[in-house]
């Protein structure tokens, strides 16, 4: 089922075509990650989808039915943070959410728990760390259990450590089922993540796919021997390389002709004399991946 369908999507802002033609498909269960440096139209597109912003063409439709106030209950959206009141504690501040939302309270509790905080249920939101605010925030987006949540750069400005607790929870959220959009710029988080990614640049969509088949996409060996000349000639004459660059002291960085095996090639070498003191599958990056295709187009 497709939990998210976008047709032609256009937005313009004065002279600047913030977002141009997008068609995208989200389906459930999966973690999208939707890439793209500062001004790629990222946070434009969450917009639309949302209904804040208003395209100039095109449409999109939620759980294969449509758009609007009925689709909107079942989504979470963390797009400019949640307002709080600091000298609240963090019951008493979801307490309010929930009469903003028109859900239980009994809910808070297990919306706490989920993130973490529950330990600081009675401290006021402004003795929280902000890692903790940020967990906070997606404590109200989870509030009613929504089927989908759609996220805005969830760790911009968090440290290191508040990076990887929003991360962690993020991903135990996933485990349970949810569809998640998330819109970033920082590729190690999409990569440890989400399970597909869609890359804009200048509103553009370059392209869409499982994050593992973008990473695995040129998938490289790395290859070494006691003799580097004499590596390279059986190489040259396995009939096997696609492509071959040096790497290291005493090896190559090399591509397999389509279908070709890395056993394959280890096992012709060893028949030509040839002992491998190296052999290291090397799968390229998304950021590799990422610059390469922003590059390109």
């Amino acid at each position: 089922m497709n939990i998210l369908e976008t047709y032609g999507l256009d937005k313009s802002f004065g002279p600047i075509h913030a977002v141009q033609n997008l068609s995208l498909q989200v389906e459930e269960g999966q973690v999208c990650g939707i890439l793209g440096p500062n001004g790629s139209g990222k946070t434009t597109t969450l917009g639309m989808i949302l209904g804040t912003t208003q395209p100039d063409k095109g449409s999109y439709r939620w759980f294969e039915k449509g758009n609007g106030p009925e689709m909107n209950r079942q989504i979470g959206a963390l797009v400019e943070g949640v307002g709080f009141y600091p000298y609240l504690n963090l019951i008493r501040n979801l307490k309010i959410l929930c009469r903003i939302k028109g859900v239980k309270e009994s809910d808070i509790e297990r919306v706490l728990r989920l993130t973490g905080l529950w330990s600081r249920r009675k401290s006021k939101f402004s003795t929280l760390s902000f890692g903790m605010k940020q967990r906070l925030a997606l404590a109200g987006v989870l509030l009613g259990d929504p089927k989908v949540l759609v996220l805005d750069e969830p760790t911009n400005g968090l440290d290191p450590e508040g990076i990887a607790e929003v991360r962690e929870l993020i991903t135990k959220v996933a485990e349970t089922g949810k569809t998640i959009l998330l819109a970033s710029h920082i590729l190690d988080e999409v990569e440890k993540v989400c399970t597909h990614v869609a890359i804009l640049k200048q509103g553009n969509l370059l392209v869409t796919r499982p994050v593992d088949g973008l990473t695995k996409a040129r998938e490289t060996v790395l290859l070494a021997a006691s003799s580097r000349s004499d590596l390279k000639k059986a190489l040259d004459e396995s009939g096997m390389v696609a492509s071959m660059a040096v790497h290291g002291e005493d090896g190559f960085e090399i591509e397999l002709i389509k279908g070709v095996q890395a056993a394959e090639l280890n096992k012709k070498l060893i028949g030509s004399g040839i002992v491998l003191t190296r052999l290291e599958m090397k799968k390229q990056t998304l950021e590799e991946q990422f610059l390469e295709l922003v590059k390109h187009n």
